[in-house]
């Protein structure tokens, strides 16, 4: 797939802190990404972009050849029951350098859900992972970032560290690509990760916002790299 690289530039916020920290729950366990500030001190700025809900047959091939194209490293999200019909899509993205996450297996709403119903859920996501490419997920995205007693008690047992995100694009919400642009350029900040979504029900702007996206943050000079990447800065 050939896509053009448009240059965009635009001031970004910058705010004065200075490390990324971790909400830290009960149980000893944290949630990695609600809290994140720039840190000034440093001239490298970083984003971590993260896509959920796929893969999809369509959209996350046309995502990946984007960021194979800009040589962009991210973190997708994978539903289990989509792994099992798409994983040559996932083997892709373990072949081009992207980190692959836990997001279960149905993206039951956790709210309600029992602990042994998650663990399941989350550990045939997991086998299905580990079985087919040898690869073992550290990180856990619960669906719509719902996170109660029972899910922090489980991610602990199984040595998951919970991700969730500083900057929501809403693409999930069929959002237009410039209101997504718009969002991300006026609320980023250094060590922030972003939540995009590489499998939508009907329309999706995604792609054509990265686009003009990945080109604006070279250009305002952010490294590119994986939530797990982002721990250790």
């Amino acid at each position: 797939m050939s896509m053009s690289k448009r240059q965009r530039s635009a001031p970004l916020r910058a705010l004065s802190a200075f490390l990324a920290f971790f909400i830290i729950f009960g149980f000893g366990f944290g949630a990695f990404a609600l809290s994140s500030y720039a840190d000034t001190s440093s001239e490298k700025k970083y984003v971590a972009l993260t896509f959920d809900d796929g893969p999809h047959p369509g959209r996350t091939r046309e995502i990946l050849a984007l960021l194979k194209e800009y040589d962009v490293k991210a973190t997708f999200f994978v539903i289990g029951v989509n792994v099992e019909q798409w994983s040559d899509i996932v083997e892709e993205e373990i072949r081009d350098g992207h980190e692959v996450g836990n997001h279960t297996y149905s993206h039951k709403h956790l709210k309600q859900s029992k602990g042994e119903e998650l663990k399941n859920d989350l550990i045939k996501t997991d086998k299905l992972i580990t079985d087919k490419f040898g690869y073992r997920m550290r990180l856990f995205r619960p669906p719509e970032g719902v996170i109660n007693d029972s899910v922090k008690r489980v991610a602990a047992e199984m040595n998951y560290q919970m991700v969730l995100w500083n900057v929501d694009t809403r693409d999930w919400a069929n959002t237009k690509a410039s209101k997504i642009i718009s969002t991300v350029r006026q609320n980023t900040k250094s060590k922030d990760v972003i939540l995009f979504h590489d499998y939508i029900v009907g329309e999706s702007h995604t792609l054509e916002a990265l686009e003009t996206l990945i080109p604006w943050f070279i250009e305002e000079g952010y490294c590119f790299v994986t939530v797990s990447e982002l721990m250790k800065l």
